[in-house]
């Protein structure tokens, strides 16, 4: 049985996880909050991009992209998996990596076994998670200076590697694991087809009755369908890094608040018992001044 003084010791030690608990989901509630007016930011410029080049398509004018052309046989194929370089986060890694673990294996059903697949990590956690399954067809990569908390301008630059290797030849489709945010308490894994960007994903949210008929294009369509392309692609990645970043933290908010609860009802049980004891020994000690006087 615990003494009052070992009670006393664990009662304080909880404590002061219940405060370190609480400053954490604090801090990272503060950064979901930044992260969505970040968002809220990047969403007006994507979706006037997308305008510019849902009237160029919609205009029957003639354009081409090497971006946007599908391969007839696919044979090499890069995954970008979103991640986290730090933990505390619940089972948000956890479900990243089953996520794409299950959607590698489509793309396996799809394209063959022997398709060869690289994929880059972004963050330490989930680089772990992949290394365990590498093997004859499948290589992980790790690009120097990529993590979850990397800069816009890295972002960029990774982004312009990936779309050379793409439109090198070196892959013949480029994809995206991450966890889109939906709300504090709501993130869900999504994985979408970076290259080649498809029609559908250039019209969406555009109204097909929108009259384009009067569009003068300068100084022609494809020029400017070439030069707004690889903008959507940047700006997609960045909005995907953005709300990778917001799901973890929102994550964090949520394991944070889990373990506070759990120390507060922790905090709560040592309490009780460390007041029975103390209860117990008063009373013990009453008992025994009470039989010396009887004694006298």
């Amino acid at each position: 049985m615990a003494t009052l003084r070992e009670l006393k010791t664990r009662i304080g030690s909880v404590a002061s996880s219940e405060k370190i608990t609480g400053a954490m989901k604090m801090i990272s509630s503060a950064k979901v909050h930044k992260f969505e007016s970040s968002l809220k930011q990047l969403v007006p410029y994507r979706e006037k991009i997308k305008s510019v080049m849902a009237h160029i398509m919609q205009s029957g004018a003639d354009f081409s992209s090497p971006l946007i052309e599908t391969r007839h046989e696919v044979k090499k194929i890069a995954v970008v998996v979103f991640g986290s370089d730090d933990g505390l986060c619940g089972a948000y890694n956890i479900n990243i990596f089953k996520a794409a673990l299950a959607e590698i294996r489509k793309l396996q059903t799809k394209y063959g076994m022997s398709v060869d697949i690289d994929l880059y990590p972004i963050g330490q956690k989930i680089a772990k998670a992949l290394t365990k399954i590498s093997g004859e067809h499948m290589k992980v990569i790790k690009e120097v200076g990529v993590n979850s908390k990397m800069e816009a301008e890295k972002v960029n630059e990774f982004t312009h590697g990936l779309r050379d290797k793409f439109s090198g030849g070196e892959y013949d489709l480029v994809c995206v694991e991450y966890m889109k945010f939906y709300s504090m308490s709501r993130q869900k894994p999504t994985f979408e087809t970076l290259f080649p960007i498809s029609g559908e994903t250039l019209l969406e949210g555009s109204d097909s009755n929108d009259s384009t008929g009067m569009c003068i294009f300068e100084p022609d369509a494809n020029s400017i369908f070439n030069a707004v392309l690889p903008m959507f692609v940047l700006s997609t990645m960045q909005e995907i890094t953005i709300e990778n970043r917001a799901s973890e933290q929102a994550a964090r908010v949520m394991a944070m608040q889990s373990a506070n609860d759990n120390a507060k009802k922790l905090l709560e049980g040592l309490q009780l018992e460390y007041n029975k004891l103390r209860q117990e020994n008063i009373t013990s000690e009453l008992l025994d001044i009470l039989g010396g006087q009887v004694e006298r």
